[in-house]
């Protein structure tokens, strides 16, 4: 399917919220442009929040924080040894990870730290430019 992306541009798509066993890229890019519902990066748009993980991107079945659990958070827990920061946008509202969730990413010697989407998509774009292990969980704003 063709849609056009958040600057009318025409590119690939893919469905919200999908649960897909493969990642959109098999590598970590930066993001382009964020905003109306989704992501653009790699050439390509995405609607809904995405997972950026050295070893792809992925759809993120988040809507909002409080979505945010040991499950939906299972492919970065999973791939800490290649991780030294995991960022949290958290859509268009702060919030504050629970200490459980801080404790466990702690405890995989990860520092994880949240902050809205905006902030989050550039200072994961930094840090990777940087070449720094970082993942981020991004959750799509209007």
């Amino acid at each position: 399917m063709v849609e056009h992306d958040l600057f009318g541009k025409p590119v690939p798509t893919f469905p919200d919220h999908a649960l897909v066993d493969e990642p959109h890229l098999p590598r970590q890019v930066l993001i382009d442009a964020h905003g109306a519902g989704g992501f653009r990066f790699g050439g390509m748009s995405h609607r809904g929040s995405v997972l950026c993980l050295p070893h792809g991107i992925w759809a993120w079945p988040i809507i909002s924080p409080g979505d945010i659990t040991d499950e939906t958070l299972s492919r970065a827990l999973a791939a800490a040894t290649d991780l030294d920061f995991f960022i949290i946008g958290s859509g268009g509202m702060p919030w504050r990870p629970p200490e459980e969730l801080r404790t466990r990413f702690r405890e995989l010697h990860v520092s994880l730290d949240a902050m809205t989407t905006g902030p989050a998509v550039r200072t994961y774009n930094v840090m990777l430019m940087e070449g720094r292990r970082i993942g981020a969980g991004l959750i799509a704003i209007e």
